[in-house]
């Protein structure tokens, strides 16, 4: 099982940070390069504790369709999502958040399973693992340069 993990520091207060992350309409925008969008669920605002929310994506050139639920949530400090229904065997990620002078530590821990067995094992190693990383990594730089850009103005 792959655990992925990323850490960011962003200028902007904890509260910002931990809102910009579960924001419907932040997080399409922080993925528009997969066309993410909310299709079902909670599809715009901020997600809550036992809120789902199913969003469509091109991953790999496929549509795909994917539910996650909110099933832990510490305000302004951590939160984590759960799939309930997707292309992975399942996945739990898990954004943290960390007081640090005037700024704000992201954490990004993901882990998952992926679907078919020993193909699926085959597929992390090969190319999915490292698709993965880059698309944590590219939403938390988008998400930083989001909240710094409401502490400028």
């Amino acid at each position: 099982m792959p655990l992925l993990k990323h850490e960011i520091y962003i200028a902007a207060p904890i509260l910002v940070c931990f809102d910009l992350a579960r924001n419907i309409q932040v997080h399409m925008e922080t993925t528009s390069k997969t066309k993410e969008r909310a299709i079902g669920g909670v599809t715009e605002g901020l997600i809550e504790l036992g809120e789902s929310v199913t969003w469509e994506a091109v991953h790999l050139g496929i549509k795909q369709k994917l539910t996650a639920k909110i099933t832990e949530m510490e305000k302004p400090y951590r939160f984590t999502d759960e799939m309930v229904k997707g292309a992975f065997h399942s996945f739990k990620h898990t954004h943290e958040f960390i007081e640090s002078g005037p700024g704000t530590v992201m954490k990004d821990e993901f882990a998952y399973i992926s679907p078919l067995g020993l193909l699926g094992r085959l597929a992390d190693r090969l190319f999915l693992e490292k698709y993965m990383q880059a698309f944590i990594v590219n939403r938390a730089l988008a998400l930083k340069e989001i909240a710094e850009k409401m502490q400028a103005n």
